[in-house]
């Protein structure tokens, strides 16, 4: 009865609702949980040729496994997946209906419940990880040991521990014939007008004077995203973003980063997402990143602001781009407002059809994760880094 259930989710025939019973007495959890539907007809071999898990003289065609579909993945990431045109195979999620809705609306062979499915699949070469965030170490690690190149959202891992098994399964994978990829979500420096800046920076010599201001927005401190061991903290979940975003506009290495957060108060619950933290570069660079909150939602929700030899460019929002005394360059405005998502897709699978190199360094990824748990902890400790 279970299985013509799920096979009804994918059809057009309809229902009001759907009612299992289960004989717990005669039932295991693999039984109750692990199920695959088949969407659109059965994944083939690809037309073009291209092999799929690569060889040493072709071309390798992404075949794509999706992990988890929540609304970041709905709104967001997926519609960019399927505006690549790559041939998407299994997308993974803990419930049947919600793998079956994003299987269906964004053209997959098949959904699952049976994540280890897609790192057993023998045509999946590619793997993008959408699942909260105290999972993504594991996923990562599962992935490059089957060598499967894998995408996954930020962050990298929400503690050191986690960040150690992804260093080593990284290195263990180097031996096979075509070392997998590993890519980050780090979309903001693939964004059109990021891409401009640092064109911009390029004839620039002296360091820069960089501020970033993001309005986050306050999230309920039940939240998922508030939990150390499960999101992380939004600091460590998001605020990894701008940090990424310091090391992309500077080019150069972090010397040091001090940080401090709002102190204890009354009606305040969470004072994690009300931080500031500075960053100083080999370069003599500095970035500021004032991660806030409680701000207005009429405000931009991010700008950015860039100082060097007597010139400044500011973006709001990622969508309007100013330079005031900047020579041959005034604005680049957007009509709507562009992250990057798309380009970073792009970017990581061009680099899996070519087998070029990343498109974010794997040892820059370490790095820049290392350090937003550094400014966690110096913000709880209220020291500086020397």
């Amino acid at each position: 009865m279970a299985a013509a259930a799920y096979d009804l989710l994918v059809t057009k025939e309809p229902s009001l609702g759907i009612m299992l019973e289960y004989d717990f007495q005669d039932s295991s959890e693999e039984k109750l949980s692990k199920r695959t539907v088949q969407l659109i007809g059965k994944s083939g071999p690809d037309s073009t040729g291209m092999d799929t898990r690569g060889s040493a003289a072709a071309r390798v065609v992404p075949v794509i496994g999706v992990i988890g579909a929540g609304n970041y993945g709905l709104r967001t990431f997926l519609p960019a997946l399927k505006a690549t045109g790559a041939k998407l195979k299994t997308i993974a999620t803990s419930t049947g209906v919600s793998g079956a809705y994003a299987g269906r609306k964004f053209g997959f062979s098949q959904a699952t419940t049976d994540t280890a499915s897609i790192f057993r699949d023998p045509e999946i070469n590619t793997v993008f990880v959408l699942t909260r965030h105290n999972t993504h170490s594991d996923m990562v690690c599962r992935a490059l040991e089957s060598g499967q190149n894998v995408y996954v959202e930020k962050p990298l891992a929400i503690n050191p521990e986690q960040l150690e098994p992804i260093r080593q399964a990284y290195s263990s994978s180097r031996h096979f014939d075509v070392p997998p990829i590993l890519m980050i979500g780090f979309n903001r420096r693939f964004a059109p007008q990021m891409q401009k800046i640092s064109q911009l920076l390029r004839l620039v010599k002296q360091p820069l004077s960089i501020i970033i201001t993001v309005n986050a927005g306050e999230v309920p401190p039940n939240d998922w995203t508030q939990d150390p061991h499960v999101g992380g903290g939004r600091i460590i979940g998001e605020g990894c973003h701008f940090v990424d975003l310091l090391f992309f506009l500077t080019g150069s290495r972090p010397v040091s980063v001090c940080a401090t957060k709002m102190g204890e108060a009354p009606g305040v619950f969470v004072t994690d997402d009300k931080m500031s933290f500075t960053i100083k570069f080999e370069d003599g660079s500095v970035g500021t990143v004032h991660y806030l909150a409680n701000g207005s939602k009429s405000f931009p929700k991010e700008r950015i602001e860039i100082f060097c030899e007597g010139r400044i460019l500011q973006l709001d929002n990622f969508q309007n781009l100013r330079g005031y005394d900047w020579p041959g360059f005034k604005k680049m405005n957007l009509w709507r407002q562009d992250k990057g998502h798309k380009e970073s897709i792009r970017r990581f699978l061009e680099a899996v059809k070519n087998r070029e190199q990343p498109p974010i360094p794997f040892e820059e990824i370490l790095e820049i994760t290392k350090v937003t748990f550094d400014i966690v902890k110096y913000a709880s400790d209220v020291t500086i880094k020397q």
